[in-house]
């Protein structure tokens, strides 16, 4: 039985990806490494799993050089999801981004080399931010680099990195870049569970800038079978590789508030508008050509159909989120010395 380090597995998209490996593949043992921040929590993963005798789990910082190389020592799979990710809270907490993002990154790529006689793949996440605003649309994987927020920088740091120990040291290393996620049991400082939470408290939709800003929006259980399709396909043809993970479909913020008002019964008079977000990324869109030529991969869930089941959840499990009512939003200071909350 092969193990699958994890990194973040208790995080939104790492435990979305404990499940779908734990259900589909039964000869894998998954062990997952995760510091349990504020965005991470252990009943993120079902009990069949954490009770299982193919799990198990090190509560731990990915800068414990020792633990993380014991835990690769002993792992033909390393998937590194764990990472700090919103936006704004960089803003204002922009060193812990680069210790977590960058060092932390390093620290498993590290470990990765000295064990590269056994371990068979190395798999990456980062993210589009790193791209910026798009230059050209859709965004392939030759996309300049240009970040724009303290995240966007310090993923770019760590991407950037693990490319440069594939060339350097030859590890087994494949870098993914998801766009926007969503889906049940985000945390409720990302925008969609934002939105859906205020409609459920009957509170303002609150809509950074004009709403214009457009994403293309992943539903979650996509990133885990695309990340599947990495850890499996052959690994000449995926070593060294970038490939964007999206749908190809562009949606703007505003039209998201609308669709999730009239979900709830509720107009536009239930949306409100505030100053944009500094270092705001103005469209992104995913190619799919790269990850459909190589891997195989086409996101399945609609936009529609994602997000009416993540509505249906949130609507389900108020007890598992109204802990994090308070932490919706963060204070910045704009260029004024102003505390703003966003």
């Amino acid at each position: 039985m092969k193990s699958i380090l994890v990194t973040g597995g208790a995080g939104f998209i790492g435990s979305n990806f404990i499940q779908h490996i734990f259900r589909k593949y039964q000869d894998y043992r998954l062990v997952v490494l995760d510091a349990l921040t504020y965005a991470g929590n252990i009943e993120n993963i079902p009990p069949e799993i954490r009770n299982s005798d193919r799990f198990e789990f090190w509560y731990g910082n990915l800068n414990n050089l020792d633990l993380v190389n014991d835990l690769v020592e002993r792992s033909a799979f390393v998937v590194h999801f764990a990472a700090e990710t919103h936006v704004a809270r960089s803003l204002y907490l922009n060193r812990v981004f680069f210790v977590t993002d960058v060092l932390g990154t390093q620290s498993i790529a590290n470990a990765v080399l000295k064990h590269s006689d056994t371990v068979e793949r190395f798999i990456h996440i980062s993210t589009s931010e790193v791209y910026g605003t798009a230059l050209r649309d859709p965004m392939d994987e030759e996309h300049p680099l240009n970040p724009t927020t303290p995240y966007a920088a310090a993923k770019a740091g760590a991407d950037r990195l693990v490319s440069s120990y594939v060339e350097s040291y030859d590890i087994p290393g494949v870098i993914i870049r998801p766009f926007n996620n969503y889906g049940p049991r985000q945390h409720l400082e990302k925008v969609i569970p934002r939105f859906i939470t205020s409609a459920i408290l009957g509170e303002p939709l609150t809509i950074h800038g004009d709403g214009s800003a457009a994403r293309d929006w992943l539903f979650v259980e996509d990133t885990a079978e695309a990340v599947d399709r990495a850890l499996h396909a052959p690994l000449e043809r995926v070593k060294g590789e970038v490939f964007n993970i999206g749908t190809g479909v562009s949606i703007s913020v505003l039209e998201i508030a609308r669709r999730i008002s009239s979900a709830f019964g509720l107009d536009d008079s239930h949306l409100t508008f505030m100053d944009e977000r500094f270092g705001q990324v103005q469209n992104h869109i995913s190619s799919t050509g790269k990850a459909e030529k190589t891997l195989g991969f086409r996101a399945a869930v609609g936009f529609e159909e994602g997000l009416e089941r993540t509505i249906q959840w949130y609507k389900d499990n108020v007890s598992y989120w109204e802990k994090q009512v308070s932490m919706r939003k963060v204070p910045v200071k704009n260029k004024a010395g102003e505390i703003v909350w966003y």
